[in-house]
């Protein structure tokens, strides 16, 4: 269940999955103090503060276990991108543990959403996206290098 401090607010999270993985981005211009805490049980919790010093947390309690030291985070000037590494291979009827409705401030990113059975052609582009953290050769851009289904779409000729 999610669940945000008294006297924070809770950013838009966008979520997609794969057999392996879920997809977090967090949309939060120009955030500081960034902190990601995966931790095995399944439990996910974020906080940063935004653009005009105000406190952004939620935590989230995940579907089913995650490997922590897998995760991974990436840092753009709008958004912060999470992968998380699922414990086991399988799809997730949910993203929460819940059966609950998921709280107004989180969504499915249908950018990066894809079906079982297309799984295998979109795992490239979403790894991609992982790839510029902490590279020295990113081009600088609003988004930190990363690209959307709509460019990738371009580059691919398609």
């Amino acid at each position: 269940m999610e669940t945000g401090k008294n006297c924070s607010r809770q950013p838009e999270v966008l979520w997609a999955q794969r057999s392996d993985k879920v997809y977090l981005t967090v949309s939060l211009p120009d955030a500081k103090d960034i902190s990601v805490t995966p931790e095995a049980a399944g439990l996910f919790a974020f906080s940063a503060v935004g653009a005009q010093g105000e406190s952004f947390s939620f935590s989230l309690h995940l579907y089913g276990n995650i490997v922590p030291q897998a995760c991974k985070t990436n840092i753009g000037l709008r958004n912060i991108l999470c992968s998380i590494q699922k414990e086991q291979k399988s799809w997730w009827p949910r993203l929460l543990k819940s059966e609950e409705k998921p709280a107004p401030y989180i969504k499915v990113d249908w950018n990066k959403w894809c079906d079982e059975d297309d799984e295998e052609s979109s795992d490239v582009a979403l790894d991609d996206d992982f790839a510029y953290a902490g590279g020295e050769d990113d081009e600088s851009s609003d988004d930190g290098g990363m690209l959307y289904l709509p460019d990738l779409e371009k580059a691919r000729g398609n």
